[in-house]
Formats: structure tokens, C-alpha cells, sequence
């Protein structure tokens, strides 16, 4: 539209209507050392080559590692040139579903075999068309579980991710919801006694996440039985998707909802994000979960074609009615995923295994070093975690030689001074695990 500017007798008559003498009223609450005075000392405009120079100056500080290890919530996995290709076309290149979606049929199809291979690979009958991150979903996901048993209270690992603990409390205290977190055993994984003493009519979810923030793999289906028999629902996460080619789903194992953080299905590290939530359910839910599902279904002329079947958000239904305030999706990271899932077929099993190939030598390795001990006694994935005498100077170490190395458990657990939590993905190679080990010996 054509700009049209306030006119004075305009700006009266607002002023007016809300009762101020002046526009300066309207920052009455900011207090006066913080206002700008005047305006700050801006250089000149730069033409177009002299900005290329000065931003191709300021990216050559950047100190790219030679690898990571470090997971943590997000992973360093290789990615197949096919999905930059094909996420890189015009017709596929947005972040959202098209708001004219059934125009839209490629990227229709392409959400519809993406949320077909999510619900495969969690073993549940259907997965939305994608979440903000993989935090978001577990916690949709658990107020959708108080949302329909009228309950207030939920139940969460502390080993599930320090970060999706403290996105739940946000969603918690806005919604009047309790929350309660339970310890780990010395296993690593969640304290079943602990649990079953936390079981109250008031509990309408319990989460954990399976690999859990340490790797640790947990047994789900005795967590699900427990929730099940006190009528509370169990959302089961994961850490890295690249588990489920290997490890039982959590939706095999009974559980409700498995959620959790789809990045290392062929989206790059990429300081943050963006990331993709993965949000798979039960069948029976279908009409209480948040965001979208694509559906297969024939036009008047027989032909095969795809639409928006659900559409439970605000801006779709009246508000009243929604199951979520999430607006939108991430259908650029799921088109990569769906691209990425198809180009490694059953070969994600094979990868799984080479994750698991890779911490075991990382992990024995370094148990070999003076004053290096396990912490945890539970099987894990592509984590661990393991003390050591100094962890900052071990990470410093690394550091000065271009390694990104263990993330820093004491910041999130106290408990867990000087404990690093390592990860090993297909892109450590066995000369790096030995150089690692060389380095910090």
C-alpha cells in the first residue's frame, strides 16, 4: 500500500482519545539516562564494493575448528549434496508452508513424505508438518497433555536438556502449571523410585527423553506403564534423530507423544538454528496437536493430489479454539529432512552404528588418561559423559589447537564438577580421536 503519514490533526485526535497532552507522554515510563538525546555518529554510506571489502575483512577473523566434539542438542553430521540441491530451488526455497497451499503440490508432497518418514521412524501413526525446535515440541506436547486431562502438573527428567527444562518452565509459569524434576539414578538414567513418588491425580505428563542430555539411553517402556496406570500421558524425546536408525522408537515402546530436535537430519550447525521440531503422536490425538497436517487425496477427475487436512493454529480456527499460539513451521528444514531421510534410505541404521563405533573408541580412549573415570554406568548413543581432573584446561587445550572440545556439565549440574559431555559423530575420524587424546595427555 502507499505510505500515508499521520497527519497533525490525526496525531490531536489520538492524543485526544487516549488522554496525553504530548507524544513525550507515551515514554513517560523510560527513564530519561536511557533516552537518546541526539543521534549517535553515524558514518557515511558506504558503496556497494567498499561494503564487500569491509565485511570480507571482518569475516576473515572468523576461526573456523577443525571438528567438534561437542553435541549437546546439536550435531555435526555430513550432509549429501543432493539436499542442499534440491532445497536450494526456487519452488521449494521458503521457510513456511504457502499460505496458497494446494497451488503449492510439490511442497505438499514433500511435508507429506516427510511427516510419513517421522511417524515410520517414531514409530507412531502421524507427525505434524514440523515444529520451531526440537524444545517446542516436547513442550506442546506437555501442555497439550494438561490441556486434555484438565491436570496441572508435570513431571520431566532432569536429564532431559537444560534448555527444553527451562522452555517448559516459561510455557509453566504462564499457564499456572507445576512442574517437577526428577533426579538420576547413577545409571544416568531417570530415578523410577523417584518417580512413582511424584504420581498424584494432578499429573498429566511425564517427560524424558531417550538418548537423553547425557547420551544415555533409557528404558522407556516401564516409564510409560508407570505414567499409564496414574492416567498421565508420556512424551518421549530424543536428542540426535540419527538414533532412531537404530534404537527401539518411543512410540513402539507405548509411548503417547515423541518429539524432539530433527537438526541432524541434513541441517547444517549453524550458531543456533534455524532447527526443526519433530512432533509424531498417536493417532487418537490428531485433532488436539498443534500446527499442521498435510493429507493425501484424489481430485474430481481421479487424480492423486495433497492438501492441508488440520489446521488447529490461531490464525485458522477461532482463537478460543486452537491448540497453540505457534504460528508457523519450519518447512524449509523439514523439506531437508524429508531429502536427507530419503538419500540415506536403511542406511541410517549403518550410520547409527558408526556413531556408536566412534564413541566407544573416543570414550576407551580416553579412559586410558590418569584421572579420567565414566560417570554414568547406562548404554549410550553417540554421548557421554566423563570427569577428569581439569575441564576447562582440557577444553582450553583443545581450544588452542582448533578443537571444539566436551561441553561443560557443572553450568547446568552442579553435581557434576569438571564432567564433560563428549559426542562423536561419522565426521570424527580415528586420527582425530587419537590427535584428541595426544593433546590433552
Amino acid at each position: 500500500m502507499d505510505y500515508c503519514p499521520h497527519t497533525p490533526d490525526d496525531i490531536k485526535q489520538m492524543q485526544a482519545a487516549i488522554g496525553v497532552a504530548n507524544l513525550d507522554e507515551l515514554f513517560a515510563d523510560i527513564p530519561q539516562k536511557f533516552r537518546l538525546k541526539q543521534l549517535p555518529d553515524i558514518p557515511a554510506a558506504l558503496s556497494e564494493q567498499q561494503t564487500m571489502t569491509v565485511m570480507s575483512e571482518l569475516a576473515s577473523k572468523n576461526k573456523l575448528p577443525r571438528f567438534t566434539l561437542t553435541g549437546a542438542g546439536a550435531y555435526h553430521h555430513f550432509i549429501p549434496a543432493v539436499v542442499g540441491h534440491i532445497v536450494g530451488r526456487s519452488e521449494f526455497y521458503t521457510a513456511y508452508t504457502p499460505y496458497q497451499a494446494e497451488i503449492s503440490q510439490g511442497i505438499l508432497q514433500a511435508i507429506y513424505e516427510y511427516q510419513t518418514m517421522i511417524a515410520h521412524l517414531t514409530g507412531t501413526e502421524i507427525a505434524n508438518a514440523s515444529m520451531y525446535d526440537g524444545a517446542s515440541a516436547m513442550v506442546e506436547a506437555a501442555v497439550l497433555c494438561a490441556k486434555m486431562s484438565n491436570r496441572t502438573k508435570i513431571i520431566v527428567a532432569c536429564s532431559v536438556h537444560p534448555e527444553y527444562r527451562q522452555v517448559l518452565r516459561t510455557y509453566s509459569w504462564a499457564n499456572g502449571y507445576t512442574i517437577v524434576e526428577i533426579p538420576h539414578a547413577s545409571s544416568g538414567q531417570i530415578d523410577l523410585n523417584a518417580l512413582q513418588n511424584e504420581f498424584d491425580d494432578q499429573v498429566a505428563a511425564v517427560l524424558v527423553q531417550s538418548p537423553n542430555f547425557f547420551g544415555v539411553i533409557e528404558n522407556v517402556a516401564p516409564i510409560v506403564d508407570a505414567a499409564h496406570k496414574k492416567g498421565a500421558l508420556l512424551v518421549a524425546g530424543f536428542t540426535d534423530g540419527t538414533s532412531l536408525g537404530i534404537l527401539q522408537p518411543a512410540g513402539a515402546a507405548g509411548a503417547d507423544f515423541v518429539v524432539g530436535e530433527g537438526q541432524s537430519f541434513g541441517n547444517p550447525l549453524n550458531y543456533g538454528g534455524p532447527y526443526l521440531g519433530i512432533f509424531a503422536a498417536r493417532e487418537k490425538f490428531m485433532r488436539r496437536i498443534p500446527g499442521r497436517l498435510v493429507g493425501a487425496t484424489v481430485d474430481k477427475n481421479g487424480k492423486r493430489g495433497f492438501v492441508l487436512t488440520l489446521q488447529t493454529r490461531e490464525q485458522h480456527i477461532r482463537r478460543e479454539k486452537a491448540t497453540s499460539n505457534i504460528c508457523s513451521n519450519e518447512a524449509l528444514c523439514a523439506l531437508a529432512a524429508g531429502v536427507y531421510l530419503s538419500a540415506l534410505g536403511k542406511n541410517l541404521k549403518r550410520l547409527a552404528e558408526i556413531n556408536i563405533y566412534k564413541t566407544q573408541y573416543l570414550k576407551n580412549k580416553l579412559l586410558q588418561l590418569k584421572g579420567w573415570k565414566e560417570v554414568f554406568s547406562a548404554l549410550v548413543y553417540n554421548e557421554f559423559v566423563l570427569s577428569c581432573p581439569d575441564s576447562k584446561m582440557v577444553n582450553e587445550k583443545l581450544k588452542n589447537e582448533g578443537i571444539i572440545g566436551g561441553y561443560e556439565l557443572q553450568k547446568d549440574y552442579p553435581e557434576l564438577k569438571n564432567a564433560l559431555l563428549f559426542c562423536a559423530t561419522e565426521m570424527v575420524s580415528k586420527e582425530d580421536i587419537d590427535k584428541v587424546v595426544d593433546i590433552i595427555r
